[in-house]
């Protein structure tokens, strides 16, 4: 593996960084952690990181990675990695509207009409209209293709009702890219189709979900006798599995743990324990290096992929792997963290006489979530399984 990169790529490198030295105001950096998962961002926050995004698209830097006549900049996968370690360096904040820049709109490039690109495509580009992903519902997540919300014909339209949930920037979110059961007498991933919705209908009502952070960003979506127009349909009707199955090709990703492990040495390094500092302690240190050593294997194995993507193989089962292992490692280091913190480990995010801010313990309740998104780790290690190593179904 050849880890240097072109000088095509290093001017890339050079042109971002530069305009985002010119551009980032040192007020819009992200605070020195990641607010980790489902993070709620209400009001003044959401409109900032709105403000940042439209700023970021006319500069020309959202959804590099899409063609140029999609507004995208054909961004190499090289090109892409560059584009994530300098938003990192730089602390900033994160843009809106992933659901539709990294998974509706390479589905619509793929399955969707000319019409359906020149209507959805430019305003998500511009966070003109936020999207939301409309797939979990109580008792079909992990078994997606269980779903039950129903669509029923009604002349041009569709008439759907049911309910979805987890479903994140639902309470922002303008369109609901939405799987439903179109007809219940096929086999279960045969009657399915995928709509386009507009989250604005009359009969569609968003409640929140409280999570252990006190965070609200996931929801729960009632669809009540909700019209959808069929020009709507993107793939053909009942054949939404396919469709979809393309929405979470794009879906499943590791991220970069070595900022967390280090953020925790430094931790490890300002606190006192027996007079001496945590870092002193030999068995710190040496799970620490564990945690390093696994989040440069999560990172290897990102690496490993991207090879195989350059050399024209397409994603497939192998993202499973940094998927698991970067989401348990999460898990792991956070109560690793719990126990380095002792009593302080109990004090809430942002709560007075908080040590390091109260953010280990944001983190450890919002850890867990990593572990259910995108595929719990159960359902990982079943594709691992089955599509990798070749094991019968259990």
């Amino acid at each position: 593996m050849d880890f240097r990169f072109s000088a095509e790529d290093e001017a890339f490198r050079h042109e971002l960084r530069g305009w985002l030295a010119k551009n980032l105001p040192p007020d819009h950096r992200k605070p020195d952690f990641t607010v980790e998962f489902f993070a709620d961002e209400e009001g003044e926050e959401w409109e900032r990181r709105v403000a940042w995004h439209r700023r970021m698209h006319s500069g020309g830097w959202v959804a590099i990675h899409w063609p140029k006549e999609h507004g995208g900049r054909a961004a190499s996968l090289t090109q892409q990695v560059i584009y994530h370690e300098e938003l990192a360096r730089a602390g900033a904040p994160q843009m809106v509207n992933a659901q539709g820049i990294a998974l509706v709109g390479p589905t619509l490039m793929h399955w969707g009409t000319e019409e359906q690109r020149r209507r959805y495509l430019p305003k998500m580009l511009a966070a003109g209209e936020i999207w939301c992903q409309g797939y979990s519902e109580p008792g079909s997540g992990s078994d997606l293709a269980s779903l039950k919300t129903t669509a029923v014909e009604d002349g041009d339209d569709f008439i759907v009702n049911g309910q979805k949930v987890w479903t994140s920037d639902a309470h922002h979110a303008d369109m609901c890219f939405l799987l439903v059961r179109s007809d219940p007498d096929a086999p279960k991933h045969k009657g399915i189709t995928y709509l386009l919705v507009d989250m604005h209908s009359p009969g569609i009502s968003v409640r929140p979900l409280v999570q252990l952070t006190g965070d609200r960003g996931f929801n729960e979506v009632f669809f009540e006798d909700v019209r959808v127009p069929k020009a709507n349909i993107v793939g053909g009707k009942n054949n939404g599995w396919l469709v979809a199955l393309t929405s979470l090709m794009y879906e499943r990703r590791a991220r970069d743990m070595k900022p967390l492990v280090e953020d925790l040495a430094r931790v490890a390094k300002s606190l006192t324990r027996n007079g001496k500092s945590a870092w002193d302690d030999a068995r710190v240190r040496q799970r620490l290096a564990e945690f390093r050593a696994e989040a440069e294997a999560v990172r290897l194995m990102e690496l490993r992929q991207l090879t195989a993507r350059l050399k024209g193989r397409p994603p497939g089962p192998e993202s499973s792997i940094p998927k698991l292992t970067y989401s348990e490692l999460n898990v792991r280091l956070n109560k690793f963290a719990m126990e380095l913190l002792g009593p302080y480990a109990q004090i809430e995010y942002r709560a007075d006489h908080a040590l390091d801010g109260g953010r280990w313990l944001y983190r450890m309740l919002a850890a867990r979530g990593l572990t259910i998104a995108a595929g719990t780790s159960e359902i990982q290690k079943n594709i691992i399984g089955e599509r990798m190593l070749g094991l019968p179904k259990g």
